[in-house]
């Protein structure tokens, strides 16, 4: 019963129903229908960039969105399949087929449940934003890129999936582009960006399949001699019109061992992009997430999807952001928008066999441009160094290689910054003969202790781990001019101690001990002491050299220097 009600699930689609009502439930609607009628040609895009059927893009779309926000933690979280995951699931289909694609989210699922189940939602809102920049705007990079043979109509097929032989093929070819194809996809590309400035709740990418399809049908029907482009029915064939039987996949060692790093990149990719979508949305509706809900809500997702055919599901910030525009504020929009794209799977799907191809690469080059947030990067051109130069690694591993590298150096290298931030951060200082209690306080009165002649004062200003447990030992021994006879360490400002921390401190007092020299601790935190107790370094040094306040500490170790020198005589 414990562990259970330890558990932070609490998806808010049942809080929500506690105090609805029809006008709530009118609005609802009314932004479900719009958002699912927006979501239908990113279902469809995605799909085909990811290199499965349109058919797979919506049953994602379907059974993901209503997976999202039946168990999501977020009031408007719209999920389904985005434009982040293309890149990923478009090298594990060329490596390990749809098979090894359905195991790597299922996979992925289940490492999100366990990051919701243990409450590591929120750490994973701290990944150095740069990171987060250098990353997307290299996938939008690479989703531009693989849609340049639709959009021109170069007619390649096994195009390299890497970035730079891509583009050589590209070059190599441009002497075969089809002017028709060209043409249909200029004028998608306009028709979408330029809805917006007649109306921005016009939904242009929607509206520049239905025109653009409409008039290659046409053109296609009356003027055939000049006029051919490829459409989504020649490439994939008749599309069905029933959501497939579920089907399992088999599991052992071998599989998930070569799996693990393409499901790792899918769920560290969806728990990022998800909890992005969802702080932004609850910046514009002034809710808040329960991210460790909405982790799991993810995972959920991302179990039941590949049982399917699906690919995997996040939530998509574009489609959060239609849905509170069109006034959806529960969760009950997220689910109606699932129902209008599986009503439209149902009875329109054979329409979609019409679109032309080169529409949908003027679709997903908007995507990538929206994706790519180059104002952003020009912004952060201006910070640090530091930042510019993970935010140009992260970019260039994900467009040169691939995004598996790119996430895990970059998850490397927000480590390496957290720590090196820290240590920059945490000052080491020593004392001797005199020491100001009220230093580095926000107290005006000062007291001023005197510290016996052979007593030295270490304190450490910051956490204790196992940066910092090295740069102390350093710092102790390049500042030691004769042996004293008493060590304090100050620990009043360190918030926690890791096990580098205690081994150093162990291995310090050990080694003074050796040396004749006491040590005494000063200003431990109860939980910082509770630590040491249980590391056993209260036995080791004696309770009573555990000190709360630097005024005992002194009195302790000035006794202590008196009795050593009373002795010595």
């Amino acid at each position: 019963m414990d562990i259970l009600s330890s558990i932070d699930f609490r998806p808010k689609l049942f809080s929500a129903l506690r105090h609805y009502n029809m006008n709530r439930l009118k609005e609802d609607v009314t932004a479900g229908v719009v958002v699912g009628i927006v979501a239908l040609p990113l279902a469809i895009a995605f799909g085909i960039a990811s290199g499965v059927s349109p058919t797979i893009g919506l049953v994602t779309a379907i059974i993901g969105g209503f997976m999202v926000s039946f168990f999501g933690g977020n009031s408007v979280q719209i999920g389904g399949p985005t434009g982040a995951f293309i890149v990923i699931v478009y090298n594990i289909i060329a490596q390990f087929g749809l098979h090894g694609l359905a195991i790597a989210t299922f996979m992925a699922g289940v490492i999100l449940i366990l990051l919701g189940l243990f409450r590591l939602g929120t750490i994973i809102k701290f990944i150095p934003y740069p990171i987060v920049v250098g990353f997307t705007a290299g996938i939008a990079l690479t989703i531009f890129s693989t849609q340049i043979n639709d959009f021109f109509g170069l007619g390649l097929r096994d195009i390299p999936g890497q970035f730079i032989p891509k583009w050589g093929v590209y070059f190599r070819n441009f002497g075969n582009i089809s002017l028709p194809t060209l043409l249909t996809a200029l004028v998608a590309l306009a028709i979408i960006v330029l809805t917006p400035k007649v109306s921005k709740k016009l939904p242009g990418a929607l509206l520049a399949i239905i025109l653009v399809t409409s008039g290659s049908y046409l053109l296609g029907e009356y003027c055939p001699e000049w006029y051919s482009v490829e459409t989504i029915g020649d490439r994939f064939g008749t599309m069905a019109t029933d959501i497939p039987a579920p089907h399992g996949f088999t599991l052992n060692m071998a599989t998930i061992n070569m799996l693990l790093p393409s499901a790792f990149t899918i769920a560290v990719l969806g728990a990022i992009e998800s909890l992005l979508s969802a702080t932004v949305a609850d910046g514009v509706t002034g809710s808040k997430t329960n991210s460790n809900t909405e982790l799991i809500g993810q995972g959920i997702a991302n179990v039941t999807v590949p049982f399917f055919g699906g690919i995997p599901v996040t939530g998509a910030i574009a489609r959060t952001m239609t849905n509170i525009t069109n006034g959806g504020r529960t969760p009950v929009a997220g689910i109606v928008h699932a129902l209008v794209l599986l009503l439209i799977f149902l009875f329109l799907m054979p329409l979609i066999n019409y679109v032309p191809l080169a529409c949908l690469a003027a679709v997903l080059m908007v995507v990538s441009y929206n994706m790519s947030g180059w104002r952003t990067i020009v912004g952060i051109f201006h910070a640090p160094k530091s930042d510019i130069s993970v935010l140009v690694v992260t970019f260039l591993l994900t467009v040169i290689f691939d995004l598996t590298i790119a996430i895990e150096i970059g998850l490397l290298l927000a480590v390496v910054l957290f720590m090196q931030r820290v240590m920059q951060n945490t000052e080491i200082k020593v004392y001797s003969e005199q020491l100001d209690v009220a230093e580095g306080t926000d107290l005006s009165q000062h007291e001023v202790l005197n510290v016996a002649k052979g007593v030295s004062v270490y304190e450490i200003d910051g956490p204790f781990f196992f940066g910092i447990a090295t740069k102390f030992d350093e710092m102790m021994r390049s500042t030691l001019t004769e042996k004293p006879l008493v060590r304090i360490i100050r620990m009043r400002k360190v918030s926690f101690i890791d096990a580098t921390g205690l081994h150093n401190l162990e291995i310090l007092i050990k080694s003074s001990q050796n040396e004749g020299i006491h040590v005494v601790l000063s200003g431990v935190k109860p939980k910082v002491r509770q630590v040491l107790e249980h590391a056993g370094i209260d036995t080791l040094i004696g309770a009573d050299h555990i000190c709360d306040h630097i005024n005992k500490a002194v009195v302790m170790a000035n006794l202590i220097a008196a009795d050593i020198k009373g002795r010595r005589r």
